[in-house]
């Protein structure tokens, strides 16, 4: 028997239930959403369970731990406890998969400071890979902070479930319209040597294979090409609208060495920052195309040194 899903526009019922239980068990705070772990790399069943459990209620969960080691494989091992495995390698990304986002040097000659993430300019919402193909959609992420900026550096984070729920209780055509596969499209990028990324269309809302929601957007102006027809334009201004209000269930927070985001690429967004020249702002970035789940983990026997 085929079970109703609360996104199908056809079936108010399970809809209505699966309101219900999202708005009674939403994290209210940022508070709610910290777990603290005594070391990423080394869960113990019940920092993995509290971890789990805040993802399963708000696509994400910020883990706090006393590990501040500049160490590249604790995202990783991390992830794997959390059922994220399949790394994304974009170009960009270091050649273990996993990027080192820092503002980039003029004289390392690469290409990074062309792109906002490596800067300290502000980035507007977004969810990870919004450019990407359909193989390739970033369900999961990893952020983990091994230095914060000496000035600014705050992360915006809201569950893009509680998105999709004001856009259908204000208008369930939005949602009609946000579910498209040509609601957003992403020209192509040229560069010296011709396509770099061919154009991309697919929709904001989409479902994953097990019927859970995920969000592709981008706050951007430039090198965006929204659907032309009245509705799509109406629900991307609902959508606008709602991130640049005060709404309760839009959290900020800046994180401190140790801590790290966990999501299942919710949209997000970074203020402007300044560096401390001797401490400048470090955090690894892994990004995963499978989503967090639960799923048996065998403990490594192994002592980790924080």
């Amino acid at each position: 028997m085929r079970v109703a899903s609360p996104f199908d526009l056809d079936q108010p019922e399970a809809y209505a239930r699966w309101r219900a239980a999202k708005l009674a068990t939403h994290p209210r705070r940022v508070e709610d959403l910290i777990v603290d772990v005594g070391d990423p790399r080394r869960l113990t069943s019940a920092e993995r369970a509290a971890l789990l459990d805040r993802c399963g209620r708000a696509n994400m969960v910020v883990y706090r731990s006393p590990v501040t080691v500049e160490d590249k494989e604790l995202p990783r091992l991390l992830g794997a406890q959390l059922g994220l495995h399949q790394l994304d390698a974009n170009w960009l990304a270091d050649e273990d998969g996993i990027s080192s986002i820092a503002v980039a040097q003029e004289e390392e000659g690469a290409p990074k400071g062309e792109f906002i993430p490596y800067t300290n300019k502000p980035i507007k919402w977004h969810t990870d890979g919004y450019y990407h193909p359909q193989a390739r959609r970033i369900e999961g992420m990893i952020l983990h902070c091994v230095r914060n900026a000496g000035e600014g550096g705050v992360s915006g984070l809201v569950d893009h479930e509680r998105v999709y729920l004001a856009l259908r209780d204000a208008n369930p055509g939005w949602v009609r319209a946000l579910m498209a596969p040509d609601a957003m499209t992403i020209p192509e990028r040229a560069d010296e040597n011709g396509v770099a990324r061919p154009a991309q269309s697919g929709p904001v809302f989409y479902l994953r294979p097990d019927g859970g929601l995920q969000m592709r957007y981008t706050a951007r102006t430039r090198s965006i090409e929204w659907k032309d027809d009245p509705t799509t334009r109406a629900a991307v201004a609902g959508i606008e609208q709602l991130l640049a209000g005060e709404q309760p269930w839009i959290f900020r927070l800046l994180l401190q060495p140790g801590m790290g985001i966990v999501a299942n690429n919710v949209p997000h967004e970074r203020s402007g920052f300044s560096d401390d020249p001797q401490q400048p702002r470090l955090l690894y970035r892994a990004r995963y195309l499978d989503h967090v789940r639960d799923e048996h983990v065998a403990q490594p026997q192994e002592e980790v040194a924080v």
